[in-house]
């Protein structure tokens, strides 16, 4: 398999994608969302990432993000999915979710790469924010971007009592 490459180090935004295993639903329930939400705001505090914008979708994340020039990103989204797949695992142990395995029969949450595109405009990283903000409604899961609350829309309309707190971001 091609190794995919990350440019880090470039003082830019990053638009960073990742999905669930095989497209598994995994982050349908509360405390699956909680353990993504709960790893970005490690990623905030830990590594002091900017958040500027994210959504979680039943089997899917968006980020966009702004690491200190320092980081190499791809390892602490590796180190952030780890994370998260245990809780996740953990929860669906308990509760006796279904847990899709690997060949190699370990259990997978996370496929094992994600998508991560530099940001150089600033209309870039608005685009990509916006583009968070509108999964959910173009998916048919929400009517409107604010009715869905696992994404950093309300909190660009003023609303700071959302789930998640972000940095945001200012062109």
């Amino acid at each position: 398999m091609p190794r995919l490459r990350h440019y880090d180090h470039l003082n830019t935004a990053r638009f960073v994608t990742f999905s669930c295993y095989r497209r598994h639903r995994y982050l349908s329930d509360r405390a699956s969302r909680g353990a993504v939400l709960e790893q970005i705001a490690t990623l905030r505090e830990r590594h002091k990432i900017k958040v500027l914008g994210y959504v979680l979708m039943p089997e899917h994340v968006h980020l966009v993000l702004h690491p200190p020039d320092n980081l190499k990103l791809g390892r602490v989204i590796g180190q952030f999915k780890a994370r998260s797949a245990r809780a996740i695992l953990s929860h669906l142990g308990q509760t006796g979710g279904r847990i899709l395995g690997r060949p190699d029969g370990s259990a997978a949450v996370w496929q094992r790469r994600c998508y991560d595109h530099n940001c150089r405009t600033p209309e870039i990283v608005l685009e990509k924010i916006k583009y968070c903000h509108d999964n959910p409604v173009k998916r048919g899961l929400a009517l409107r971007p604010e009715d869905w609350p696992w994404s950093s829309y309300n909190w660009y309309q003023g609303r700071r009592d959302g789930v998640l707190e972000i940095d945001g971001f200012e062109a």
